[in-house]
């Protein structure tokens, strides 16, 4: 067992010199995140290789402390190959696959070896996989010796989904393996449309670092943009006046009623519940209306700026948002109340794509999805940031794992989501909203953690000696849950597909960056 003493400890949103991260032997490196996350008694929040020559990457992990609320950041470095870290640290699957991508380093030993997306920044100029930049990869093209799972034996078939839909939602790809309407197993194959995000980053803060940001998952713009907000201000030792603070956890808020309450909507939808359908389609306009009204942007575009927020909320327009929250959480009540006195809804809901508590702690869920699995964890209260350091929002749990749980903690959500607003607005402390952040700490690494209404959102950037990024990294939520889709699948009717879909609801594009 490693010791503690063996890791860098920070905080949310401070820095520390890059030279204070351990570089620890890869032996060690495994251990001590063995020890850390076993029964996940923390999170990996992130795991990230950085290139150092051409014949060797640093791989950085930061793990999340909820009981000190403290992060941990260790890192090693390894040639074209280490032994995986994935048969004893089940969380690390998917970052494992991201940087044999990335960077051509091999885990030896990863249970199913294959890329997640279409990369171009091969630090020996191949991949793992020996594909060069000047391949024409395609994501829906495996490489050799890396083939679809595949269910042999009498009845035993295959269905393929996508990557092009029928509707407007983005490309992935679904591979089921089923006897009759069983599911044996559910492969994902995201990766369609990489934008580069991360890469343009590098060299920055620039003019177009935020708008990057804000358009990196749509959905989820005030959550990415006010992590990368406080990351700046963290580098640069300054802290957003405490208004400002309390107008962007407002809008994280409307973002995650927003989100919510559409969700509720189409999971009433695809179990042909009309009622609460019709509702929640309108209603989800007007949470997203409020935000327009402090930002004049829907998707809160233009609020989080780095030193505070770029627009204020005078009291005439607080008054108008307490109205608006008070009728339009009246209505999302008599709305979603009808789906848990409907039988024929409980009956699809309850056991539906169950994934069990065990399961879900091997594998890292994070935000509702976690929580519907009975993981006690919001970085709102144990990573606090913001205003969120001086009012708590309630975690809302449940225990089952299912399509119901995942619903249910929705509702809890929205139910204490309203309280923090309408608190907020009637109490919003006095001052500016905006001030200047200065110049950033050079040579160091930053960690900016935000719960956004999906989950938990992690930033972490890496300055160089002219205090422009050497390296960012970021891990939308989806990213640690598109796993928990395909174990909810397991034994289950394939027709329960679209249901348990749209009750994770995740992120294409905020995994694709």
């Amino acid at each position: 067992m490693t010791a503690l003493a063996d890791c860098e400890t920070t905080a949310n949103c401070q820095p520390v010199a890059l030279s204070d991260v351990p570089v620890l032997d890869q032996d060690d490196f495994a251990g001590h995140l063995a020890d850390e996350l076993h029964g996940n008694a923390s999170g990996l929040s992130a795991l990230f290789g950085v290139p150092e020559s051409k014949h060797s990457v640093r791989l950085y992990a930061v793990t999340n402390h909820q009981t000190t609320g403290q992060l941990h950041v260790i890192a090693t470095d390894v040639g074209e190959k280490y032994p995986s870290l994935t048969p004893s640290i089940p969380q690390a699957h998917w970052f494992e696959r991201e940087i044999a991508e990335q960077w051509g380093v091999v885990p030896v030993g990863h249970p199913w070896l294959k890329p997640i997306r279409s990369h171009h920044s091969y630090v020996r100029g191949r991949d793992a996989w020996g594909r060069s930049p000047d391949d024409e990869i395609l994501p829906c093209v495996q490489p050799a010796g890396t083939d679809y799972f595949k269910v042999t034996g009498d009845e035993a078939h295959e269905v393929a989904v996508g990557p092009v839909h029928a509707g407007v939602i983005e490309p992935g790809h679904f591979r089921f393996q089923c006897h009759g309407e069983n599911v044996f197993s559910l492969e994902i194959e995201l990766g369609f449309q990489h934008r580069g995000i991360e890469q343009a980053l590098i060299g920055g803060p620039d003019k177009r670092s935020l708008h990057h940001m804000e358009t990196l998952a749509g959905d989820t713009t005030v959550g990415h943009g006010t992590a990368y907000c406080q990351l700046l201000e963290g580098l640069a030792g300054v802290e957003a006046p405490l208004r400002a603070q309390a107008i962007r956890c407002v809008a994280m808020e409307y973002e995650r009623l927003a989100n919510h309450t559409g969700d509720l909507g189409a999971l009433a939808t695809d179990v042909g519940f009309l009622p609460t359908s019709s509702f929640c389609g309108r209603l989800r306009g007007d949470w997203l209306n409020a935000t327009a009204l402090i930002c004049g942007n829907r998707f809160g575009r233009s609020l989080a700026r780095p030193g505070g927020s770029r627009w204020d909320i005078d009291d005439a327009m607080a008054e108008e948002l307490v109205k608006r929250t008070q009728a339009a959480f009246r209505d999302v009540t008599g709305a979603v109340e009808l789906l848990w006195s409907t039988t024929t809804v409980m009956a699809r809901f309850e056991g539906c794509g169950e994934v069990p508590r065990d399961v879900a702690d091997d594998l890292g869920l994070v935000g509702m999805a976690g929580r519907a699995c009975g993981i006690d964890r919001d970085a709102r209260r144990d990573f606090p940031f913001g205003i969120y350091r001086f009012a708590q929002v309630p975690v809302g749990v449940w225990h089952t794992g299912d399509v119901f749980a995942r619903a249910y903690v929705r509702w809890l959500e929205i139910q204490r989501s309203v309280p923090f607003i309408l608190d907020q607005l009637q109490a919003l402390p006095r001052g500016d909203v905006q001030r200047d952040i200065g110049l950033l700490q050079p040579d160091a690494l930053t960690v900016s953690i935000t719960e956004g209404w999906r989950g938990e959102i992690c930033h972490v950037a890496i300055t160089d000696s002219e205090s422009r990024f050497a390296h960012y990294k970021i891990v939308d939520p989806s990213f640690h849950n598109w796993i928990g889709l395909a174990m909810a699948l397991r034994n289950q009717e394939i027709s329960d597909f679209p249901v348990n879909n749209k009750s994770f609801n995740l992120s294409y594009c905020g995994h694709d960056l």
